[in-house]
C-alpha cells in the first residue's frame, strides 16, 4: 500500500494499488487492470444519504457492467457492518448490492487517495468518486459533502464521456449526453488555423457520436 498523501490524487496520476477485504471477498486493485473502475467512498453505513446512493447505484449497476466498468464501494466501517447494511438494503428494497464494498477501518486507503488529510481523526466527510482507466490512471474525480448524494446518471454520463474521448480525436462539449455531437480535437499548426474560411473553423468543429 502506498503511503498517505498530503494532497488529493491528481488527474493523470497512476492510482495507488491496495488489497482489502470486501463484501465480495478479497479485493486486489491490481487485478482490475484492463478495465475501467469507479472507486467511490461514503461516510458511513446505515446513514440516510449513503443508503439512498447505494440503492440508486445498485439499480444502475448493470449499466456500468455493460460499459466494462467495475464498481467498488469503500468506507471506514467494518466488513461485518457492510454485510449487515447490504442485507438491510435487500430487505428494504429487494435489490442486491452486487458490487464489492471494501472496509478501510485504518483509513489507509482513504489517506493514500487523498480523500482525507494525513492527520484526520475520522473519515466522516468522505464522499469521493474516482474514475480509473484500464491502465490504472485517474481520469476524473468528484467530491460531495455528507449532506448531498451523488447523481448516478452523472456518474454514468461521465464514464461514457471518458470512454468516448479516450482515443484523443474527439472531445465532449458542455452538457454532452450519449448520442449528442462531439467536438473534433483541433490541430495546432498555422496552416490548419488559416485553412478554414471562418475564424472558428480550425478549433470548433462538431462530429457525430458513432456509438
Amino acid at each position: 500500500m502506498d503511503p498517505i498523501t498530503e494532497h488529493p490524487l491528481r488527474i493523470g496520476e497512476t492510482v495507488p494499488l491496495f488489497a482489502a477485504r470486501s463484501t465480495q471477498g478479497p479485493i486486489d486493485l491490481s487485478t482490475y487492470r484492463g478495465k475501467w473502475v469507479i472507486l467511490f467512498s461514503h461516510p458511513a453505513d446505515f446513514t440516510p444519504v449513503c443508503t439512498s446512493e447505494f440503492i440508486a447505484i445498485a439499480r444502475a449497476s448493470a449499466q456500468f457492467r455493460e460499459r466494462d466498468c467495475a464498481l467498488i464501494g469503500l468506507s471506514i466501517d467494518s466488513l461485518y457492518s457492510h454485510l449487515a447494511w447490504v442485507r438491510m438494503i435487500r430487505d428494504m428494497t429487494g435489490l442486491e448490492v452486487d458490487f464489492p464494498i471494501i472496509e478501510d477501518p485504518t483509513m489507509e486507503i482513504a489517506g493514500a487517495y487523498g480523500m482525507i488529510s494525513a492527520d484526520a481523526l475520522d473519515a466522516g466527510t468522505v464522499r469521493s468518486t474516482f474514475f480509473i482507466d484500464p491502465k490504472g490512471v485517474l481520469r476524473a474525480t468528484t467530491c460531495y459533502p455528507p449532506t448531498v448524494g451523488r447523481s448516478v446518471p452523472e456518474m454514468l454520463r461521465l464514464l461514457i464521456a471518458l470512454q468516448r474521448v479516450d482515443g484523443g480525436d474527439v472531445l465532449a462539449p458542455a452538457d454532452w449526453q450519449p448520442g449528442d455531437e462531439l467536438l473534433v480535437t483541433p490541430r495546432e499548426t498555422v496552416s490548419d488555423v488559416l485553412k478554414p474560411k471562418d475564424a472558428s473553423g480550425w478549433f470548433f468543429n462538431k462530429t457525430q457520436d458513432r456509438e
